[in-house]
């Protein structure tokens, strides 16, 4: 399940999170990539340790636990800190599968990688390539959207950022481990989800709207990992 999710941030404030993005020190994103991610990838990274990157990623994870699509759609139950990475001359990274564990830093505990997503800083006029490849059982998608938007997708699903020829491109990325680790049952969830609330702003009254809830919390409640 690809889900795109609009306005993260509004205009004036990824203006304003890209503006540090632009004046940060930055290093080789190679040294966080795995053995053969690292033959692949073309980038750079802000350090993970830098204290820029700590504080834009806290930003980042306040207003995604504010933001229902993405509960919706991930169900979270934990998020790895938001990384910061950007691509220019010819920067890309090439076809590759997220790593299932990231370790905690300084915890000693894992995060099983069930959610990839990605946070545009941005828009698709200021750079060529760059898009967001993504296969999955049924297509190949190209994910190219407006700064401040998201998108959502399985970390099981190959994937590739194309070789950016002109511009820059702002991104930031994470991993979550969601209560439900199946991709379908997510999607069922979802979908299920939506059309609950769908229902609640057509006929509020709807006599089924109690039952289908609570169908919701029953399958969520059956199919979480904790």
């Amino acid at each position: 399940m690809i889900i795109e999710i609009p306005e993260v941030f509004s205009r004036d404030e990824w203006r304003e999170i890209r503006l540090l993005l632009e004046t940060a020190d930055w290093a080789d994103g190679r040294a966080t990539a795995g053995h053969r991610a690292a033959r692949v990838k073309d980038n750079e990274q802000l350090p993970l340790d830098h204290p820029l990157a700590r504080q834009l990623g806290d930003r980042v994870l306040e207003r995604l636990g504010q933001t229902p699509a993405f509960i919706a759609s991930a169900l979270p139950l934990r998020l790895l800190q938001p990384r910061f990475s950007r691509y220019d001359g010819r920067g890309r990274y090439g076809s590759h599968v997220d790593n299932a564990l990231f370790p905690v830093p300084g915890s000693g505990d894992f995060v099983r990688s069930d959610i990839s997503a990605t946070l545009f800083f941005s828009d698709p006029e200021e750079y060529d390539g760059g898009e967001l490849t993504i296969e999955d059982t049924f297509a190949t998608h190209q994910v190219k959207l407006p700064a401040g938007h998201m998108v959502v997708y399985p970390s099981s699903s190959l994937h590739r950022v194309e070789p950016v020829t002109r511009g820059r491109r702002y991104v930031s990325f994470m991993w979550a481990q969601s209560f439900v680790a199946s991709p379908e049952r997510r999607r069922m969830l979802f979908e299920l989800d939506g059309a609950i609330q769908q229902l609640s702003m057509d006929v509020p009254e709807h006599s089924s709207l109690d039952e289908l809830t609570h169908l919701y919390h029953n399958l969520l409640r059956h199919w979480s990992a904790t």
